[in-house]
């Protein structure tokens, strides 16, 4: 099994480097504060990510801790897929392959602007701020920085960089309150190239499944079902959002949290516990559901009060 550290590395880069695409056209014309220039660079990086192989080093600051990656990314056949190696610590690699390039998926499906949500005609412009900064070389390419402020204190910002020729994002900062950068990932170095690097020794080997979101199993369901009564504006279902599965995931494009519910045989203490890893929060509390004791877990890239607010409202459905 992938370490978490590894799994959330990987998601974090997917999510980076796979999933920014908006439909420029609506959100230009139904939302007077996006910026139509900040929407064209960012559909420019959907598209060439269908487009484009390639293959670099990657790294990944979190507060004074650093991790290396070796990343491909090959497109080819009516699919993409992807490969990413720890070069530091454990050593894991984490596969997936031949994932249908027509395949969207709901943050996809949110970026592009799509109405998901009652009221999102402006698509995720609503709930964030695009604007062009000017930008230097990364990775000794030259790159249109895109900098983007949250609207609301439920969610962080971000600064990305992207290559002026390819429209590849070659480098992301995760942007709390006060400015504060949590963590920041950036290519070392990047090549265009169909022919992949060769492979690295690794003691620890995932590959990532291709799921149908309606239809991810309940690894430990429990015996009711459940949902949560409060959700940032914004936020989508990325899988089943009812029912009796232990999991529920959300995102907004940018942003991805999940809520685990895990039912208990033994009360424990009241309380909850936090552990913040850069972009990454992961908050635990002990409670009480009409006299069960469960255990509610949020781990995802959202602010410390966002998180204790969800476990605040997950509640039975009556």
């Amino acid at each position: 099994m992938l370490p978490r550290a590894s799994n959330t590395v990987f998601r974090c880069l997917l999510l980076a480097t796979l999933s920014v695409s908006i439909a420029v056209g609506a959100n230009a014309a139904g939302c007077p504060d996006g910026d139509a220039v900040a929407l064209s660079w960012l559909d420019k990086m959907s598209r060439s990510l269908r487009q484009a192989s390639y293959h670099g080093v990657v790294t990944l600051q979190r507060d004074d801790h650093m991790q290396v990656m070796q990343v491909s990314h090959l497109v080819g056949d009516g699919s993409t897929s992807e490969r990413l190696i720890e070069l530091t610590g454990q050593g894991a690699q984490v596969e997936r392959l031949s994932h249908p390039a027509n395949c969207i998926h709901p943050g996809d499906r949110l970026l592009r602007g799509e109405a998901l949500l009652p009221g999102q005609s402006c698509g995720i412009a609503k709930h964030y701020r695009f604007t062009v900064a000017p930008g230097g070389r990364v990775a000794g390419r030259e790159v249109v920085r895109i900098v983007i402020e949250p609207r609301d204190m439920y969610r962080f910002g971000y600064v990305v960089d992207l290559d002026k020729e390819t429209g590849i994002l070659l480098k992301t900062q995760t942007v709390g309150h006060g400015d504060k950068t949590l963590e920041t990932m950036q290519f070392a170095n990047i090549s265009y190239s169909d022919d992949p690097p060769e492979l690295s020794q690794v003691d620890v080997f995932h590959k990532a499944q291709h799921l149908h979101p309606q239809s991810a199993p309940a690894e430990y369901p429990v015996s009711r079902a459940w949902a949560l009564g409060w959700l940032p504006l914004g936020f989508a279902a990325t899988d089943r959002s009812t029912g009796t599965n232990d999991r529920r995931t959300y995102t907004d494009g940018f942003a991805v949290f999940s809520v685990f519910l895990e039912e208990l045989d033994v009360e424990i203490r009241a309380g909850e516990g936090l552990v913040k890893r850069g972009g990454t929060t992961s908050y635990t509390r002990g409670m009480r559901l009409d006299e069960q004791p469960v255990l509610v877990t949020v781990i995802g890239e959202v602010p410390v009060n966002t998180a204790r607010m969800l476990a605040d409202s997950v509640d039975w459905v009556q």
